[in-house]
């Protein structure tokens, strides 16, 4: 896991200095999948560091709102 947070902290940092608006904010592992959160301005730059670090990313979704145990607490 070491490494692997390395290899994209490196891939980020060299995106960052070409002004790329993308920031990794955590991943969740599974037995046979990983799932990355971004915030990145558009998708492309989600695909382009994946093709650079060498981690695939099949699929990415946008996702359009959050919930959390305080959202039944209303206002």
């Amino acid at each position: 896991m070491r490494e692997a947070a390395t290899k994209s902290n490196e891939v980020l940092a060299e995106m960052k200095a070409e002004r790329k608006d993308i920031q990794w904010v955590h991943s969740y592992v599974t037995g046979d999948k990983t799932f990355c959160i971004y915030i990145s301005e558009d998708e492309e730059l989600i695909y382009e560091h994946s093709r650079r670090s060498g981690f695939p990313a099949t699929v990415v979704t946008k996702i359009g709102s959050t919930i959390d145990p305080t959202t039944a607490e209303g206002s």
